[in-house]
């Protein structure tokens, strides 16, 4: 059996000690490293050697729905799960629509994470029972209720600032952000978006905040 490398990665250094002792106990998985938040887990993963992130979704910082948005873009194809105490239907809605390959509640059995771990690292997507009614709501029709329910809450925020009409370097100092982390929000929204440049996205979220 070949073995598979995890990340944690959860601000709360109980939870993520814990959940990194439970999986231990699993055959075919090992524990590669671990992280208080999305940051730490993008310095891990620039050094390799990790098949499949756990983390949680709720985190100060760059939280768990902005890591797998990252990870898309920098680590394409490596799986992200996303465990979590929430289950709103726009926090799962959001982790999905980032790319996310699972979304499971805290409380799950280690032999559920386990199982979901190895459906992860074979391409496939894993959602909680409980939270399945959200995701079933992640649909074509979805972004025409809300546009920007596919954004991350940092994502959001930049947004706001797009439409407003600041460039990048305001944005970081009003956001206490470094410039390439603001640069790589625009480019995520440009996608999530649909729009062809930054004045038609500063446009279109303008219209939309303003409706």
């Amino acid at each position: 059996m070949d073995v598979l490398t995890v990340l944690v990665v959860d601000d709360q250094q109980l939870l993520r000690r814990g959940l990194a002792m439970l999986l231990s106990t699993v055959e075919g998985i090992e524990i590669g490293a671990s992280a208080v938040d999305g940051a730490e887990a993008l310095a891990v993963l620039r050094r390799g050697g990790i098949d499949v992130v756990v983390t949680d979704a709720r985190m100060p910082g760059m939280d768990g729905v902005e890591l797998v948005a990252r990870c898309a873009a920098e680590h394409p194809g490596l799986p992200v799960l996303l465990l979590t105490t929430f289950d709103e239907d726009a926090l799962v809605q959001s982790a999905l629509a980032a790319g996310a390959a699972g979304f499971l509640l805290k409380d799950t059995s280690t032999d559920a994470l386990a199982a979901a771990i190895r459906t992860a690292a074979q391409g496939g997507r894993v959602v909680d029972p409980r939270v399945a009614r959200a995701a079933v709501g992640e649909r074509a029709s979805a972004p025409q209720d809300d546009p920007l329910g596919v954004l991350t809450r940092t994502e959001r925020l930049v947004a706001e600032q797009v439409a407003q009409g600041r460039t990048n370097t305001e944005i970081a100092e009003e956001l206490v952000l470094a410039e390439g982390t603001v640069k790589n929000h625009v480019s995520a929204l440009l996608r999530k978006l649909g729009a062809r440049d930054r004045t038609a996205l500063a446009l279109q979220l303008y219209k939309i905040l303003h409706r």
